[in-house]
C-alpha cells in the first residue's frame, strides 16, 4: 500500500494549523453554487456531496489534507492473503444519537451501499463477502487481489444499523427519485465531528460541533451554516462584503476582484478533476436528435469531428481566463496512473470536421440534445454554450438543456436509464487511481456488476473491459502502468470520449480563515480554523 500512498498528490495547507481543541463558539458560514443533493450517504456519486456528507459520517479509512490516506473508523487493516483483509475497527466509537460503532454497523453499511438505489454499488462491489470475526473485527472477500481497496473506501461511510432500521432506511436514496420520503435523505446519524441541526433543501444546511468526537481535530469552530448560491456575483458580493467566510467556486474573472478587495483573497491551484464530453455511442438512435433509423455517433468520424471542432485553447483563454489545463486523457497528473504521452489533446481542425462529416454522410451537419449541469463546474454552463458555438461552425446544431445538478444527474444517470445524448461531465477519482477511472467511466454498462455507471453514453471496447480487472488486481506497479496505458491509448485512439481540461481550484476566503485546499475539492471542515 505505501508505493500507492507515495504516489498520491500533495497539495500543501494553506497555513498552520493550531491541534488544540475549540476554546469559544465559532460559527463558520460557506457557499457553494449547488446544494448537497441528499444526505443520504449512498445516494450520489458526486464529491461535493460526499465531501459535504464527510463532515458527518465517515469511512474506515480517510484522506488527510494532503491527501494522504489515514486510518479513520477502522484503526488499522491488513491483507493477509491476496483477496482477504481483515479490519480492526476503534473502539470506543459513538454515533451521534450516543449508540456504539461496531462490526454490525459496517456489514449493514456495506450491503445496503449495495442496494438499488445506491450511486456507489461501484465502490462497495469492489467487496465480494464480508464477516463479523467479533464486534471489533471484520474480514472482508475480495473477488480478485485490490492493491487499491483502501483508496476506494474512503468515501464508502458508515452507517448505524440500529437507527436505520428503526427509522425504515435500509436502502439507499436514489438520486433519480427527486421527491424521496427515505429519512436518511433528511436525516443523519454519523459518527464525524459535526451533527445535523437544521435541514432546507437548497436554503441552508445547519451543522452543529459534535461534542462526543472520537478524535482531536485542528477547527475551533462550533457551528457551520452552509448557503447554496447559484449566481457566482452574489456569492462573491457576500464574500466581499463579510456575509460569508468561504465560497467556491469562484469565476476566474473574479480573482483580481477579491485580489483588490480588502479582507478577502482568492485560493486556487489545480485540481485533480478533468472535465470531459461524453456521447451515446450504444443507441440505434440518439433520443435527441432530427437523424433518424441510427445513431451518428457509432461512427468513429463522426465522433473525430466533434473533437476536431472543439477549440480547447479558445475555451482555456475565453471562458476560462486561462485558468484550466487543456486535457488529452481523462485523468489529472495528480491521479496515480497519469502518463503525459497521452494527454495531447486532438487538434482543433474545424476543416478536418467538416469533411469528416461529409464522409460520414452528413455533409449539412445534423441536430443534437447537450445535456450539462449550470451549477456544479467551473463555468459548466459557459463551456457547454463555447462547445456548441464551435461544432454550430462546422453544421452541427446543439440543442443545449442546462440546468441544476440535481436535474441533471437524475436525468442521465442508470436511474433514469442513461437519459442523455451528449453530455458534460467532471470526474474526480475518489481513490485518486486510475482504476477508479477504468471502473466508471472506461467499462462498458454493466447494471448488475455496477461497471460503467458513469460511462453514461457506453463507450465499448472488450479489451478495455478486461483490463479493468487486470488493472484492478495487478500489484507490480510497472505492469500495471502498462495495462493503464494499454486502455487510455485504446480509448483515445477510438475517440471515446472527448476531454477539455483539468479545471482549476477556485475558492475566495475571508482574511483570517485558514483552510486546507484539497486537490479534489473537499472542503473539510476539521480543517477550518477561524480568527
Amino acid at each position: 500500500m505505501a508505493k500507492f500512498k507515495n504516489m498520491l498528490l500533495v497539495t500543501a495547507t494553506l497555513s498552520a494549523l493550531a491541534l488544540t481543541a475549540p476554546v469559544q463558539a465559532e460559527t463558520f458560514k460557506f457557499a457553494f453554487q449547488g446544494d448537497v443533493t441528499s444526505l443520504d450517504p449512498y445516494s450520489l456519486n458526486e464529491t461535493f456531496t460526499l465531501g459535504f456528507q464527510g463532515n458527518i459520517y465517515e469511512g474506515l479509512v480517510s484522506f488527510d489534507e494532503n491527501l494522504q490516506l489515514i486510518p479513520a473508523l477502522a484503526e488499522s487493516w491488513e491483507n493477509p492473503e491476496p483477496n482477504k483483509w481483515i479490519f480492526h475497527l476503534r473502539k470506543g466509537v459513538k454515533f451521534h444519537d450516543g449508540a456504539d460503532f461496531n462490526a454490525d454497523d459496517v456489514i449493514f453499511s456495506w450491503k445496503r451501499a449495495l442496494s438499488k438505489g445506491s450511486d456507489l454499488r461501484g465502490r462497495a462491489g469492489t467487496i465480494s463477502e464480508m464477516t463479523k470475526i467479533d464486534d471489533y473485527t471484520v474480514e472482508a472477500i475480495t473477488p480478485t487481489p485490490s492493491p487499491v481497496l483502501m483508496l476506494d473506501l474512503t468515501q464508502l461511510y458508515m452507517m448505524d444499523k440500529e437507527w436505520s432500521e428503526k427509522n425504515g432506511t435500509t436502502e439507499a436514496t436514489s438520486a433519480s427519485d427527486t421527491n424521496s420520503n427515505n429519512y436518511a435523505s433528511m436525516h443523519t446519524n454519523g459518527t464525524g465531528p459535526f451533527v445535523l441541526a437544521e435541514r432546507q433543501p437548497d436554503v441552508k444546511t445547519h451543522l452543529v460541533r459534535f461534542d462526543g468526537y472520537w478524535k482531536d481535530i485542528k477547527s475551533n469552530v462550533t457551528s457551520v451554516e452552509f448557503t447554496p448560491i447559484k449566481q457566482a456575483a452574489t456569492r462573491v458580493a457576500a464574500l466581499v462584503s463579510g456575509e460569508l467566510d468561504l465560497v467556491f467556486p469562484v469565476p476566474v474573472q473574479d480573482w483580481r476582484r477579491l485580489e483588490e478587495s480588502e479582507g478577502v483573497k482568492p485560493l486556487n491551484g489545480p485540481e485533480a478533476r478533468t472535465i470531459f464530453l461524453g456521447m451515446d455511442q450504444f443507441r440505434d438512435e440518439l433520443r435527441y436528435s432530427n437523424v433518424k433509423g441510427k445513431n451518428p455517433f457509432k461512427d468513429i468520424r463522426v465522433r473525430k469531428a466533434f473533437a476536431h471542432a472543439i477549440n480547447l485553447v479558445a475555451i482555456q483563454k475565453k471562458v476560462m481566463r486561462g485558468a484550466s489545463t487543456p486535457a488529452g486523457q481523462l485523468i489529472a497528473p495528480q491521479i496515480n496512473g497519469f502518463n503525459a504521452e497521452f494527454n495531447t489533446p486532438y487538434a482543433y481542425d474545424p476543416a478536418q470536421s467538416k469533411a469528416l462529416l461529409a464522409e460520414a454522410g452528413y455533409p449539412e451537419g445534423f441536430e443534437v440534445g447537450m445535456d450539462c449541469p449550470n451549477d456544479r463546474y467551473v463555468n459548466d454552463e459557459k463551456i457547454c454554450q463555447a462547445v456548441a458555438s464551435m461544432l454550430a461552425k462546422v453544421g452541427v446544431k446543439i440543442n443545449l438543456n442546462a440546468q441544476p445538478k440535481s436535474k441533471y444527474f437524475a436525468k442521465v444517470l442508470a436511474t433514469n436509464d442513461f437519459d442523455t445524448s451528449f453530455y458534460l461531465l467532471g470526474w474526480t477519482p475518489g481513490s485518486i487511481d486510475a482504476h477508479n477511472v477504468f471502473v466508471n467511466l472506461l467499462h462498458s454498462q454493466d447494471t448488475e456488476a455496477q461497471l460503467g455507471m458513469f460511462n453514461l453514453g457506453n463507450y465499448t471496447n472488450a479489451r478495455i473491459d478486461e483490463l479493468v480487472t487486470m488493472v484492478g488486481g495487478e500489484t507490480d506497479q510497472a505492469k500495471r502502468q502498462a495495462l493503464i496505458d494499454e486502455g487510455f491509448k485504446i480509448a483515445k485512439d477510438e475517440v471515446g470520449y472527448l476531454p477539455l481540461h483539468q479545471q482549476p481550484l477556485s475558492w475566495g476566503v475571508r482574511d483570517g480563515v485558514t483552510v486546507a485546499q484539497r486537490a479534489d475539492n473537499v472542503l473539510d471542515l476539521r480543517n477550518v480554523v477561524m480568527p
